[in-house]
This record gives C-alpha cells, sequence and structure tokens, in this order.
C-alpha cells in the first residue's frame, strides 16, 4: 500500500451530534493536535447548517447523500445534496491527489459504547481496527451488511479509514467523558497512521472481534403502519449482548411480549437509535466472528454456533 498523504476529520456530518462537531471546533482552535509530520490533516465541519440549527439535517440526510449517481446528478439541489457534492470536490478534487483516510466522527442515543465502523475489507482497515481494539478494550468493531463500493455514506468516498460512533448520547448534547474517549480514539488512530508511513507500525494484533452486519428489524406496526410496539426493557441499552431465539425483543403498548424469532443468536447494535425511527429501524441484527487479521482470514463465524 502506497504512503498516506492526506487524512480527512469530518464532525458535524449530522448537525445535532455535537461530540465531533466541536472536536473539530477545537481542532481547528488548536491545529497541533491532529497535525502528524508524515501527513496533512484535514478537517471538517460536515453540515454546517444543521449544526447551527441543532437539527441532524435540514433538507436530506447528508450521510445518505454519497452515492456516486446521486453526486453526479445536477437536478438534486437540496443544500444537504449540495453540500454533499462539495464535500467530494474537497475530499476528491480532480487536478489533486485524493484524499487517502476518511475519519468521520458519528455519536448515538443507543448504548453502543466507542465503536468503529468499517465499510469493507480492506486489510489496512481491519489492522488499524484490530490495533485500536486491543489498546482499548472497550472499542468494538463494526461492519455494515453491505460491502459494496458504491455507498451513501460519506466515509464510503475513500476505501481507507471508517467511522467512529460514540454513545449512549442524547442529540444536541455535549458529555465530557465521552469527548475525550472520542479524541483520545482519534489521536491513537493519527499515531497509527504516522507509524505505518515510517515503517514503525506496533507488533500486529492478530485477531480482530467483529460485529457483522446481517439486517435490519423495524418496529412492529399497525395497519395503519404506526408503531405497535417498543423495544422490550430486558433488551434496552444491551447494545452487542447476545440475542437469542425467543428471548424478548418488543414490548406492545398492551404489555405483551415479543420474542426474536430468528434461528441463532444475534447481537444487536444502534438498539432504538432516536434518529432511525424515521427510517424505520429498530435496531441492526449482527452475528459476531473473529478473523485472523495478519492473514484475512475468518476463522469464527456465527456467535450462535461457538
Amino acid at each position: 500500500m502506497n504512503p498516506i498523504h492526506k487524512v480527512a476529520i469530518v464532525g458535524g456530518t449530522h448537525g445535532n451530534e455535537l461530540t465531533g462537531a466541536y472536536l473539530i471546533k477545537k481542532f481547528d482552535q488548536f491545529p497541533q493536535l491532529v497535525e502528524r509530520s508524515s501527513f496533512q490533516t484535514l478537517t471538517l465541519l460536515g453540515n454546517p447548517r444543521a449544526f447551527a440549527a441543532n437539527r441532524r439535517y435540514t433538507e436530506k440526510d447528508l450521510n445518505r447523500c454519497f452515492l456516486d449517481q446521486d453526486l453526479q446528478n445536477p437536478l438534486l439541489l437540496t443544500y444537504e445534496e449540495q453540500r454533499a457534492k462539495d464535500i467530494y470536490a474537497l475530499l476528491k478534487p480532480q487536478d489533486q491527489p485524493p484524499i487517502d483516510v476518511i475519519i468521520d466522527l458519528h455519536s448515538t442515543t443507543a448504548n453502543m459504547g466507542l465503536t468503529l465502523i468499517l465499510s469493507n475489507n480492506h486489510p489496512f482497515n481491519l489492522q488499524w481496527a484490530a490495533y485500536l481494539s486491543a489498546l482499548n478494550q472497550q472499542v468494538k468493531v463494526f461492519r455494515w451488511a453491505s460491502l459494496e463500493q458504491d455507498a451513501p455514506f460519506l466515509r464510503s468516498l475513500c476505501p481507507l479509514g471508517g467511522a467512529i460512533e460514540v454513545g449512549a448520547i442524547a442529540q444536541g448534547v455535549l458529555y465530557a467523558d465521552l469527548f475525550q474517549q472520542t479524541e483520545r480514539l482519534i489521536q491513537a488512530l493519527l499515531d497509527y497512521l504516522d507509524a505505518y508511513n515510517r515503517n514503525d507500525l506496533p507488533p500486529p494484533s492478530h485477531r480482530l472481534t467483529l460485529y457483522q452486519g446481517i439486517e435490519t428489524v423495524d418496529y412492529p406496526r399497525s395497519d395503519r403502519g404506526e408503531i405497535a410496539a417498543m423495544i422490550h426493557p430486558q433488551l434496552q441499552f444491551r447494545d452487542y449482548e447476545p440475542l437469542h431465539p425467543g428471548d424478548p425483543m418488543f414490548l406492545t403498548f398492551e404489555g405483551r411480549t415479543i420474542a426474536y424469532e430468528g434461528a441463532s443468536t444475534v447481537y444487536p447494535v444502534f438498539i432504538n437509535e432516536a434518529a432511525y425511527y424515521e427510517k424505520g429501524i429498530a435496531m441492526c441484527l449482527t452475528v459476531k466472528q473473529e478473523m485472523n487479521v495478519t492473514a484475512g482470514e475468518l476463522i469464527a463465524t456465527r456467535a450462535g454456533q461457538e
């Protein structure tokens, strides 16, 4: 792999996720915090208008505006669609080399702790994710179900990097502890990238625990499409914990329990994420996998079969 020349750190892609937005403001005020001798670091506030309004977005979810066909479509002119085109031009300029690594900062109302989100299987992404999760045992690594090259997320503009998702934290709120933990995670990743450029990487972490997304689950709904049940109290805030067949999953307004009917154990994440109500997502189901990062070999599959 070629040396890394440019790294982009983006915060405030969603305007009411203040951890990332205010980290960008801090890095803009103290650029030496993210400077490294072997590469250039660009910091970017993703959605300034939504940030000023303390809203997730103003017209359309910016983090769903980065499909290549949409970026090339001159008829898409909402603020976020145009902002996505501007970000694309900044990170992938026609007359200059593109960004090598993207770090997109997010927060969630779900109890996700410190989560690294990968969009693909690139060996380098697996290596730095394994390093950070070994460095901090609280770090989890999640990969979306789709591994297609053309995805709507900002992080999909570059094959290297990913998102840092932290929570649980309410929308429009700053938590000092998560702010500091996120900053330390960013610093560790920048140090890793710098060490890679200097051929001074730490000893490899051979094992990576990966939570592979397999599907999203909507809330039970009435014939009119209205939500008919809530996350069951026994499942609430239990992101990354095993959900076995027959375990409580939802609770109707009448007090009836709806159990998980899958055939094997899964590990839900983004449980009861506030921003996903509009998307029809109550949680994402994952399977827990163990990977041999050095060989790129999957050495354990579904946790329910362990």
